[in-house]
């Protein structure tokens, strides 16, 4: 099965009133690129957002190509995951433009460990971003967390390890049933 990968979104920080608002960066795109909605765009250090969701729920993001991803063995968020989360939660939410609508959250691993140890890190990761979205205020209707681990993955090395780390968040198809 193909990789899909899907990056998240940017959004202000919450914090206490003594720290520096957060600026939202922008999304690098060479101009003779062309770009679909099955694209995906590093969103932040652990996180991977499909383009369709950063053009519905209007959200820019930098270049974060070059960025680590969840550490070794590891599935807490990071400040800047979580910054992305909330943009992605405001936009599936109640009054959001893609209000209603489901993501599916991809647990991946790179290729050390056995098989089912790096499913099972999969699934850890993707309820790590399930579980922030959902006290956010996102239905847990609307959140698809699932695993992939390994099977996927494509480093071969430290450097390359690191971008198998990561949650893919994409929007799901819209599964109503039409009534003639």
């Amino acid at each position: 099965m193909s990789k899909l990968v899907v990056l998240a979104m940017i959004v202000g920080v919450a914090g206490c009133s003594t720290t520096k608002p957060v600026s939202k960066p922008v999304v690098k795109r060479s101009p003779a690129s062309k770009v679909r909605n099955t694209d995906v765009v590093t969103a932040s250090p652990s996180l991977g957002i499909s383009n369709e969701l950063l053009d519905q729920c209007m959200v820019r993001i930098a270049d974060a190509s070059g960025v680590p991803r969840f550490d070794y063995d590891e599935s807490d968020l990071l400040k800047e995951d979580r910054m992305v989360l909330d943009a992605i939660g405001k936009c599936v939410m109640t009054d959001g433009p893609l209000a209603g609508r489901s993501i599916q959250l991809v647990g991946r691993a790179d290729a050390r460990g056995t098989q089912e140890y790096n499913i099972a890190l999969g699934n850890q990761r993707a309820s790590s971003v399930s579980d922030y979205l959902s006290r956010m205020g996102v239905s847990r209707d609307q959140l698809a967390p699932t695993t992939r681990g390994d099977l996927d993955s494509l480093g071969r090395d430290e450097v390359t390890w690191r971008n198998d780390r990561r949650v893919d968040i994409t929007l799901m198809e819209d599964l109503r049933i039409s009534t003639r």
